[in-house]
C-alpha cells in the first residue's frame, strides 16, 4: 500500500495531503528514464576506456594483430630453417668447394660484418610487439646479405669448375701415337747420344718409333699455333697451344693435316709419323712446354695407358740410348 505524502500549510498550520496525478506520475517516469540513460551513457563511457570492455572494432584489430603475432612466429621458425640451410651451404662452400677449386675461403667476419654501430631499426620501435618486429626485420636483412655474398661465392665457384674443366681437356694426357702403332719408345727425356754426331746432348722430347703414315693424335684440346717445315731440324711440324701455360710440339712428319688457327680436341688426327728434317728413321719426336719451359712429356701419359703400359713406357724412356734425331 503506497504511503500518503504530506505538506505543511504555513498559513493553516496544517498537514495538506498531497494528490499525485496522473501527469505528474507521468513526468517523474520520464525525469527518471532520462536520468537513467544519462548515468547508463557515462557508466559505458568509463567502461569503454577501460580494459574491461572493448569495442567491436577493437575486438577486430585484437584478433588481426594475434593472427600476425602467430604469422611473425611462423615467419621466424622458417627463418631457422633457412639460416641452418644456408650456414650447412656456407659450410661446404669453404670447406669443400673453394678447396676443391683451390680458392681461399670466404671469412667468417666477411660474411657477418655490416650489421653493427647505428641503430638502423629505430623507426620500427614504439609499437606493442617492436622487439619482435625488430629482431625478424634483422634476420631477414642479415640473412639477404649473407645469401648475396653466398650466391657471388658460387658465382665464382661455377666459373672455377668451368675452367677447372677447361683445363683438364686442354692438358696433353695422352700419347700422341697408340700403342698398336707403336714399335718402341726409341728415346726419352734427357741426356741421349745425337745419332749425328754421337755425343751427348739434350734430348728435350720423347721419340716415339711407328710406320711412316701412322696417325698422330692431338693430346688435349687446343689451338694450332702453327703448321709448317720451317723450324730447325723438325721438319714438318706442328705445335698445339693448349692453354694454361700448356703448349706441345710433334716433329718429323709426313704429312700435316692440320692448319695454323684450327681448333682440336684431344684424340683429333693432326698428321702422319714420317721422318722429315732431321731425322734418321720414321719417328715422332714429341714435346711439352710450360710456362715456356721445356718439362718431360712422360708425365703426362695417365689418359689412355694402363699402369702396366704406363711403367713399361717410363723403363724404356729412362734408357740413354741414341736417339732418332
Amino acid at each position: 500500500m503506497s504511503k500518503t505524502k504530506y505538506y505543511f500549510d504555513k498559513d493553516n498550520l496544517e498537514f495538506i495531503p498531497i494528490k499525485r496525478t496522473n501527469l505528474n506520475k507521468l513526468f517523474n517516469l520520464i525525469l527518471f528514464l532520462i536520468s537513467s540513460i544519462i548515468f547508463a551513457g557515462f557508466i559505458t563511457v568509463l567502461l569503454l576506456n577501460t580494459e574491461f570492455i572493448n569495442t567491436p572494432q577493437e575486438l577486430v584489430q585484437s584478433r588481426e594483430i594475434k593472427n600476425y603475432e602467430l604469422q611473425m612466429k611462423v615467419l621466424n621458425k622458417k627463418l631457422e630453417q633457412v639460416e641452418s640451410a644456408l650456414a650447412n651451404i656456407e659450410k661446404r662452400d669453404n670447406n669443400l668447394y673453394r678447396v676443391y677449386f683451390e680458392a681461399s675461403p670466404i671469412p667468417e667476419e666477411q660474411r657477418r660484418m655490416g650489421f653493427g654501430g647505428i641503430n638502423r631499426y629505430d623507426y620500427l620501435n614504439g609499437y606493442e610487439n617492436s622487439d619482435l618486429i625488430i629482431n625478424t626485420t634483422e634476420r631477414i636483412d642479415i640473412l639477404t646479405k649473407e645469401l648475396v655474398i653466398q650466391s657471388k661465392s658460387l658465382d665464382e665457384i661455377e666459373l672455377l669448375a668451368k675452367n677447372n674443366e677447361s683445363l683438364l681437356s686442354s692438358i696433353p694426357t695422352i700419347q700422341p701415337i697408340s700403342n698398336s702403332d707403336l714399335k718402341r719408345m726409341a728415346s726419352g727425356f734427357g741426356w741421349r747420344t745425337d745419332p749425328f754426331t754421337k755425343k751427348r746432348k739434350r734430348h728435350w722430347g720423347m721419340d716415339f718409333s711407328a710406320e711412316r703414315g701412322s696417325p698422330i693424335y692431338a693430346t688435349g684440346d687446343g689451338k694450332i699455333s702453327r703448321a709448317d717445315n720451317r723450324a730447325a731440324g723438325f721438319g714438318n711440324h706442328v705445335r698445339i697451344d693448349h692453354g694454361f701455360g700448356y703448349v706441345s710440339i710433334y716433329a718429323h712428319m709426313d704429312k700435316i693435316s692440320v692448319r695454323r688457327g684450327n681448333r682440336v680436341k684431344r684424340g683429333d688426327i693432326i698428321g702422319y709419323v714420317g721422318s722429315s728434317g732431321r731425322s734418321v728413321a720414321p719417328h715422332l719426336h714429341y714435346e711439352i712446354i710450360k710456362d715456356g719451359k721445356k718439362i718431360n712429356p712422360i708425365n703426362f701419359y695417365y689418359g689412355n695407358l694402363s699402369p702396366t703400359e704406363f711403367e713399361t713406357l717410363v723403363n724404356q724412356a729412362s734408357q740413354e740410348n741414341q736417339s732418332l734425331d
